[in-house]
């Protein structure tokens, strides 16, 4: 079995200008299993924290310069290197600022690409075929490059496999509509060639992907008509091996589906022995759409899982530490996946699942098998998860998905909520999970054309099964936020993981823009109601002990250095006034925007259309959170989802870069940010003066403790 977890967005990416293909050259695993380097085909390289979903280093290139293939981590040096205008070759580290200032080297011949393994020296594979480990290369930039390829020939695709530490480079070129593999191995150091068997009509792979298992290569390769050969193919080469160009085995290991219209591109991504990933094919049952990314099982030919995707899909798909990564719309998501063992009975759907979520999450099965054995395993699927959920004298007939959308389009509200209730009853898990996205379009196209018909009862149950995203049903969110139906946006925003920065901000505006009387009287999340209740009463320990915390310190206390009595009980004159600026449950709410997942740099122009006043007040707001933070409040206070304080300061900082400009200019706003600079220049003295006995820290750290002590023992320490 294999399963498809909730996804999320990574970043934003554009298109390329004057052309109808995504802007993004490749995604490269990082330093470690939770950082990816993404390259677009801009100017920018930005490496990526994928569980905080949020960039840690962005590097660009001059205007006018090109990016010419996507960078990579070399393991061993701990450094990224990347190729631009095909020939300067730049290599830089962490700390490194701008890429202008990093090392660069020009080389003699057009650079294809830089292939990286782990624990490896990064390859260069040039654009004649040739190939040079990255420190040879750089020893000796204009060393003289051969030609391995025709003049004519030209490489479409490449990779490199490290197995049994040792590295193998496999490329695919094209000549005159003859296409052939190239195998290079460095352990002897021996290039090899073959030819790919064609057929009548049918044109050369259009997706490859190889993965190293045992003492071989499995290079799996996908056509236009949907078949998926495997070639498999020795790791060390054999010494009594053939010359010239060998003709290149395969055997058919799936065929996939082709819907009605003409199918122009594809992926396919070898997950495990028994399952691969494809994008850009049509799901077997969901009509014409071919927005879908699929998970099927080569062994039995059958589709394990599947997730539709919003906006359109450019056939990239990307596999890194059990997270598929797949550009569509205009952004990049993260699909967690996993797939189990493969046996018959898992992939009929027939094996007894042992976890909830991995059930939840598996899309229904499409065998391509005799339409009796389908009907067969569907109705036993079926029967086994109604016997669960009731006992057979308990079960109702319910609705097919087909049949309530009819319902939805003309019933009443009341008929339409009662009707999805027991769909949602009685339908199996494995079967919900597409049914919940059919569901919830259906419900919001008539939304809008209906001023008389919003179930919000119906949306909230959707929600509640976990099975949908703002991808699967983007006109959710602004459905509510016209309908002003804060509730529903809110417990939307504690479940989508993937709501652009766009929707955020728009989102962030409507909360801005509503009244706090209008505000009170919306039925909110309890706990996050009484979160602000506490917070709003809590009375910071700072005036009940006359202390500072957190190096919050006051205003005056930064500003006078005298040391008398009187200076060191002046009290905060900002506490006085330190009372919330919004409503508790407007509060409330942009409470979960802060927890909100999010990019900078495609957030920065959206907040730019903020109006001055809503800038302030979302402010003065965050200054409150902050205020309350730095002395303790919040944690005398239990609740499920509270921000951090890391998220606010981040919020303050993209506020003031986003509208650093208007702010100092507008009269309004000069109290606010000047009590904003004391903030932060007391969090500065903090850390100053925790430096100045940094060193008597270390050195209580490293002291040695006697080990004979007696029953009494006086140790004198020596701090310089």
């Amino acid at each position: 079995m294999a399963a498809l977890y909730e996804g999320y967005t990574l970043c934003g990416v554009g298109t390329v200008q004057n052309s109808s293909n995504i802007g993004i050259l490749g995604v490269e695993q990082g330093r470690d299993i939770d950082h990816v380097l993404v390259t677009d085909s801009s100017r920018f390289i930005t490496v990526y924290k994928v569980s905080d979903q949020r960039p840690t280093g962005s590097w660009s290139v001059k205007r006018g310069q090109m990016i010419s293939c996507p960078a990579v981590f070399n393991t061993q040096s701990q450094e990224y290197v990347v190729v631009t205008d095909d020939k300067v070759v730049r290599v830089w580290n962490k700390d490194d600022v701008n890429l202008e200032k990093a090392f660069k080297a020009t080389v003699s011949a057009d650079v294809l690409r830089v292939l990286s393994a782990t624990d490896s020296e990064p390859v260069v594979l040039f654009c004649c075929g040739a190939v040079r480990f990255l420190d040879l290369l750089l020893a000796s930039p204009q060393q003289p490059i051969e030609h391995v390829l025709a003049e004519d020939e030209i490489i479409r695709w490449s990779t490199i496999v490290k197995a049994e530490h040792q590295l193998v480079i496999l490329f695919s070129t094209e000549q005159r509509g003859e296409h052939c593999l190239y195998i290079q191995r460095f352990d002897p150091n021996t290039l090899v060639k073959h030819r790919f068997e064609t057929e009548p009509g049918l044109s050369a792979p259009i997706s490859f992907s190889a993965t190293c298992r045992g003492s071989n290569i499995h290079l799996l390769y996908l056509y236009l008509n949907g078949s998926v050969y495997e070639s498999v193919l020795p790791l060390r080469r054999s010494s009594t091996g053939a010359e010239g160009v060998l003709a290149l085995s395969r055997s058919l290991c799936l065929s996939l589906p082709l819907g009605e219209e003409k199918l122009m591109s594809g992926a396919v991504v070898v997950l495990d022995e028994a399952h691969v990933a494809v994008v850009g094919f049509p799901h077997p049952s969901a009509g014409p759409c071919k927005d879908y990314i699929c998970i099927w099982n080569t062994h039995f030919q059958t589709l394990q899982a599947c997730k539709e995707m919003a906006g359109r899909i450019y056939s990239q798909l990307w596999c890194y530490s059990g997270k598929m990564y797949i550009p569509h719309g205009k952004m990049l998501s993260v699909i967690p996946f996993e797939c189990q063992k493969s046996s018959l009975a898992a992939a009929l759907g027939k094996q007894k699942q042992t976890s909830q979520s991995a059930e939840s999450k598996s899309c229904s099965f499409v065998s391509s098998w005799t339409a009796q054995t389908y009907s067969d395993v569907t109705q036993t699927a079926e029967i086994k998860s109604r016997m669960s959920t009731k006992n057979n004298s308990d079960v109702k007939s319910a609705l097919t998905v087909d049949q309530l959308i009819e319902h939805i389009k003309t019933s009443a509200v009341e008929d339409v909520q009662a009707e999805v209730g027991e769909f949602i009853r009685w339908t199996p898990q494995a079967d919900l999970q597409l049914a919940v996205g059919r569901l919830a379009l259906e419900l919001v196209s008539r939304s809008q054309t209906d001023a008389n018909f919003y179930p919000q009862c119906v949306f909230l149950r959707l929600l509640e099964t976990r099975y949908l995203c703002y991808s699967v049903c983007p006109e959710l969110l602004s459905l509510a936020m016209v309908k002003k139906d804060f509730h529903l946006c809110q417990i939307a925003f504690q479940i989508f993981s993937d709501i652009p920065e766009a929707v955020t901000c728009s989102y962030l505006k409507t909360i801005l823009s509503t009244s706090d009387s209008e505000m009170e009287t919306v039925n909110l999340d309890t706990d996050s109601v009484m979160f602000m209740k506490e917070l709003t009463r809590a009375q910071s320990r700072s005036d009940e002990e006359g202390g500072q915390l957190n190096g919050f310190c006051s205003p005056a206390l930064e500003s006078d250095v005298s040391d008398t009595p009187s200076n060191k009980l002046q009290r905060d004159p900002l506490a006085l006034d330190m009372s919330c600026p919004v409503g508790l449950h407007k509060g409330a709410l942009l409470n979960e925007v802060l927890q909100t997942a999010y990019s900078d740099r495609p957030l920065l122009p959206h907040l730019k259309d903020f109006t001055v006043p809503q800038v302030i007040v979302f402010l003065q707001y965050l200054r409150f959170l902050y205020f309350k933070y730095c002395h303790d409040a919040h944690k005398q206070i239990r609740a499920l989802r509270t921000p951090s304080i890391s998220q606010i300061i981040d919020w303050v900082c993209l506020l003031l870069d986003a509208h650093f400009t208007v702010l100092a200019v507008a009269p309004e706003a000069k109290r606010l940010v000047s009590d904003l600079h004391k903030f932060v220049r007391s969090q500065v003295k903090l850390y100053t003066e925790l430096g100045k006995i940094e060193g008597s820290l270390q050195v209580l750290k490293n002291s040695k403790r006697s080990e004979d002590f007696g029953m009494y023992a006086i140790q004198v320490i020596e701090l310089f």
